[in-house]
């Protein structure tokens, strides 16, 4: 396993924050929205970097992004709306320690060679902090535009996976040339669902599974289907979540996600370590309190019962007082 992922499952579980970082999808961010002029679904990226690096601060262990390279009103959505490596570098220079995360990065759209030296330009710069998440694309409407074929992606995402693996060999070494830089040790691959393939092939060749939000009841399903292809590689989703202001509030399922209390969110995050998940990703546009006061009180009241040495441990106290 990389040291990227030995750090994400480090003591069996841990928690990170999906970017964007803002509460657009809030009635109140939806005003803000229109005030602006923006599109529905683009996010105020105004405190990107000053949130991304307290995330970093406060002890979150990864940042993820996605990969929308074009927005379509019929989704609605236009993820963080910066290009995804473009600002995995720009990430890489303004944090320390947190791991940078693609959430999941669409490879048959992309031209190999140069996904590859976006990844390990990355993966350099930020000290080997990359999970590379990769995806076969689920918008048909982008694939003409960048002259792919929507139906054949599936077998794209194969051999784009055969060359991350074996660097570009079997293309460049026949001319003697080679794609700069290296990896140090190769990159770590995580899949976004299936990608059109077969569970046993996914298992075999991926390094990790990004699973879709939803219950422990529905982790232990899909947890105990991908330990019976990939053994105990990571298994990592992600919640929705809308932090009450209440600590004891109970939790209340949406879509993706729920409004709890932070009581209520240990729990549901224990039930899910329960149900084989190595890694929640937290996502807040749903969430209606101010960010930065929602990832302190997580960072101090939660993040302690499942890092060690986070904000809030006798350790960590100790270590800020000294």
């Amino acid at each position: 396993m990389s040291s990227a992922l030995n750090n994400l499952v480090a003591g069996g579980f841990s928690v990170g924050v999906e970017l964007p970082l803002d509460n657009d999808w809030t009635a109140a961010g939806e005003q803000a929205r229109r005030n602006a002029g923006r599109l529905p679904g683009e996010p105020d990226m105004r405190r990107h970097a000053e949130l991304a690096t307290l995330a970093d601060r406060l002890g979150f262990r990864a940042l993820w992004v996605r990969d929308v390279p074009v927005y379509d009103p019929n989704f609605g959505d236009a993820a963080q709306v910066f290009e995804a490596f473009s600002y995995l570098g720009y990430l890489a220079g303004v944090t320390r320690n947190i791991l940078l995360g693609t959430a999941a990065v669409v490879l048959p759209l992309r031209e190999p060679l140069l996904s590859m030296k976006s990844a390990a330009t990355v993966d350099r710069l930020s000290g080997g902090r990359l999970l590379l998440g990769v995806a076969s694309g689920d918008r048909p409407v982008e694939y003409p535009l960048f002259g792919r074929d929507f139906a054949d992606r599936g077998a794209r995402f194969r051999e784009q996976v055969a060359m991350f693996r074996d660097w570009g060999a079997a293309r460049l070494a026949p001319q003697n040339l080679a794609l700069l830089p290296r990896p140090a040790q190769p990159l770590p691959l995580l899949v976004a669902g299936l990608a059109q393939q077969q569970p046993e092939w996914v298992g075999e060749h991926m390094d990790g599974w990004l699973a879709y939000p939803g219950t422990p009841e529905d982790h232990q399903r899909r947890s105990a289907l991908w330990r019976s292809v990939a053994g105990e590689k990571p298994y990592i989703s992600f919640i929705h979540l809308d932090l009450a202001e209440d600590p004891n509030a109970p939790l209340v399922r949406h879509r993706f996600g729920a409004t709890v209390g932070r009581r209520g969110l240990i729990e549901e995050l224990a039930a899910m370590r329960e149900a084989g998940v190595h890694h929640i990703g937290l996502h807040f546009r749903r969430n209606r309190r101010p960010l930065a006061e929602t990832m302190e009180e997580i960072a101090t009241e939660v993040l302690p019962h499942f890092h060690a040495g986070a904000l809030g441990t006798p350790a960590a106290k100790a270590t800020a007082t000294t």
